[in-house]
């Protein structure tokens, strides 16, 4: 059934700041200079070297290995028989996610003392025994709901935590929006769309911003909406909706249910951006004539968590 073995890896910091300096004793100096901690640097860089180490040497299993950096993750063709690492921080596995289709993803730590690794259950000295399991078929995946947008034109993006729906930069929006049969044009700091995942994520931050507004007004401050993983609905919020002649904030929050849909029609000529989970550089126009719908998407991102029992 599996023919090839892909590790989806990421850069370290000290990778990153390497490849900006030239070389590892300018980043030293700039570092120090700027009253860092250089040897944290170093420490995180050999965790994750040490770690990777680990998962080619014990993922022996017969089969081809083959690394793909997270920069080349939504331009590689992941295929059915591939078994697919990624180790980690959760934010590989959350962008590895959506574009692996059916694959089940085994996320490992490379560093338990460094990250919390909610999307990461394995260690790498537990790798081996995962991917075997994984092979004979008896481990236990979960399945995490994903958020799709589709444009008028055919194009379609993933989202495993969220979207933002929005302008390129720190200009207004402008867009007429569509939700259970209201619409409305708005003017606002862009549309947030989060599946249950991200729902402790980029959403909590604004609920918590929500509520301290609303305590500092004198007005109940309510509570952070959550949602289980695999839960089909999906929760939007409008950031800063501006009140003006030709825009509205009647349509703020709201949670699409399992057949509903969010509709935005852009009515900006340029800047217009849609992007999922945080990464900027993959993104789809959102510009006039664009109209965008975001709902649950049929595919489910696949996570490893366990052997069965």
């Amino acid at each position: 059934m599996f023919k090839k073995l892909v590790i989806v890896t990421r850069k370290t910091r000290l990778q990153e700041l390497i490849e900006r300096f030239n070389t590892r004793s300018q980043a030293k100096f700039y570092i120090e200079h700027a009253g860092g901690n250089f040897v944290d640097y170093e420490q995180e860089d050999d965790a994750y070297r040490r770690a990777l180490s680990v998962l080619q040497g014990d993922l022996d299993f017969g089969l081809p290995q083959q690394l793909v950096d997270r920069t080349l993750v939504p331009t590689f063709e992941f295929r059915g028989e591939d078994v697919v690492v990624a180790l980690g921080q959760d934010g590989l596995v959350a962008n590895t996610a959506k574009y692996v289709g059916s694959q089940p993803i085994v996320a490992i730590n490379p560093e338990p003392t460094r990250f919390d690794g909610i999307l990461l259950p394995f260690q790498a000295g537990e790798a081996k025994t995962a991917v075997a399991k994984l092979i004979d078929g008896t481990v236990a995946i979960r399945e995490i709901t994903l958020a799709e947008v589709q444009l008028n034109d055919s194009q379609r993006l993933l989202a495993f935590n969220d979207f933002f729906i929005g302008a390129r930069s720190h200009i207004s929006a402008q867009y007429r929006i569509e939700h259970n049969k209201r619409s409305e044009i708005q003017s606002s700091s862009g549309v947030l769309v989060s599946t249950g995942a991200g729902s402790t994520g980029w959403m909590s931050s604004v609920f918590n911003m929500a509520a301290g507004v609303a305590k500092f007004c004198g007005g109940a401050s309510g509570r952070a909406v959550r949602l289980p993983w695999e839960d089909r609905h999906l929760l939007y919020v409008v950031r800063e909706p501006f009140v003006s002649r030709h825009s509205q904030p009647g349509i703020v929050a709201g949670m699409l249910g399992q057949e509903e849909e969010l509709v935005l029609e852009s009515l900006m000529p340029s800047a217009g951006v849609i992007f999922s989970d945080g990464i900027e550089s993959d993104f789809l126009q959102f510009n006039s004539g664009s109209v965008a719908r975001v709902h649950a998407a049929a595919q489910r991102a696949r996570l490893v968590v366990s052997g069965k029992q």
